[in-house]
């Protein structure tokens, strides 16, 4: 049977997230039933509830960094049982038959992945995400969280970490290699902890100092400015992989300066304004620009074990379901160190904002 749980929904675009209860679909015999401990807020959830990317399906349950615990599962689940420890990330269900899905790449499902929230499944249900107290999901996207790894801060793992994760590991980020890394932010601060646990060089890159302390002590072998010209001078051809991780229009020149031979710039932030650069800064170092999406499941999961083994999690300011209009006002500022997360267990005696 359908069942209803507590949520946070906005009615339409730019309207506020205000408490009200959801549906969620009747299990199937491949579900399983979560109940959620933690959900984090990703700067996409600002961008979809003010239509910036797309146009968004409303009413809007955001969330896609989604951690807890099997609650129920289908006849026919095999991957959890009840009681596992588990995750949710930024897609939950793809086609399956298409070259992409059949090579773990789900995240560029041919046909369509269908994302988190603010989607329509294969059936025209419309999906809610994990600002909310359960959700249904397909067994096969949903991730085993190790027991290394405390729920709050594995919860953005599901989106930041696994974003700057695959770029480093498909990109060769280990000894020997030098990576900077654009950004100290949810996910620039993700990239330099993975960057080091992978054993390369990091230099963390910003606009100003402010946070130099932080990304020293996170992993970074140095911490520059790029407000200050010298930097691009003194790290001129001395890089091997650039991860951008700023939403925000670069000089893409200055930065192509700085990779060695066949040295690679990804570009993880998202913007909806056009990048430039010049050609011939390319090929004069057979240099690389590309960009990345998430990961596919296999590659998720690879990132959850590699975290835990190195005792990666995310450095998180917790929040009450109340709490998160104010949240994603701040994170909307870049006032956070460095990922909100909300304590689900707020929904089941939720306090409105003052």
């Amino acid at each position: 049977m359908p069942f209803t749980v507590p949520a946070l929904a906005a009615a339409g675009p730019d309207a506020p997230l205000e408490f009200t209860t959801i549906e969620r679909r009747d299990p199937g015999p491949h579900d399983v039933v979560i109940d959620i401990a933690y959900t984090g807020i990703c700067h996409t959830d600002i961008a979809l509830l003010h239509n910036r990317w797309m146009e968004g399906i409303f009413p809007m349950v955001p969330g896609h960094e989604i951690t807890g615990t099997v609650a129920a599962t289908g006849a026919d689940v095999t991957r959890h049982r009840v009681g596992d420890r588990v995750g949710v990330g930024c897609y939950v269900d793809s086609c399956r038959t298409c070259e992409n899905c059949l090579a773990g790449e789900e995240q560029h499902c041919r046909k369509g992945e269908v994302i988190t929230y603010s989607a329509r499944d294969y059936e025209g249900r419309i999906t809610y995400g994990g600002y909310s107290r359960r959700i249904v999901v397909d067994e096969n996207y949903v991730l085993r969280i190790p027991d290394g790894l405390a729920l709050d801060t594995a919860a953005p793992l599901l989106c930041a970490g696994v974003t700057v994760y695959g770029p480093l590991r498909r990109w060769g980020a280990g000894p020997g290699r030098s990576v900077a890394v654009v950004g100290m932010g949810g996910l620039g601060h993700l990239a330099v902890k993975i960057a080091h646990a992978m054993g390369a060089r990091v230099t963390a890159l910003s606009r100003s100092l402010t946070n130099r302390e932080d990304g020293l002590r996170l992993g970074a072998d140095a911490y520059l400015s790029t407000s200050d010209p010298a930097t691009f001078s003194d790290l001129a051809y001395d890089v091997d992989l650039i991860v951008n991780t700023v939403s925000a229009r670069l000089d893409i020149d200055a930065f192509l300066g700085l990779l060695r031979l066949d040295g690679v710039m990804v570009n993880a932030g998202v913007t909806a304004e056009a990048d430039s650069f010049h050609g011939p800064l390319l090929g004069a170092a057979r240099r690389i620009i590309t960009s990345t999406k998430n990961g596919g499941v296999r590659q998720c999961q690879e990132m959850l074990d590699f975290c835990a083994a190195h005792g990666i999690g995310a450095d998180i300011e917790t929040v009450a379901a109340g709490q998160v209009g104010g949240a994603l006002e701040r994170l909307e500022r870049g006032d956070v160190r460095y990922r909100f997360v909300i304590d689900a267990s707020t929904f089941d005696h939720p306090v409105p904002s003052a």
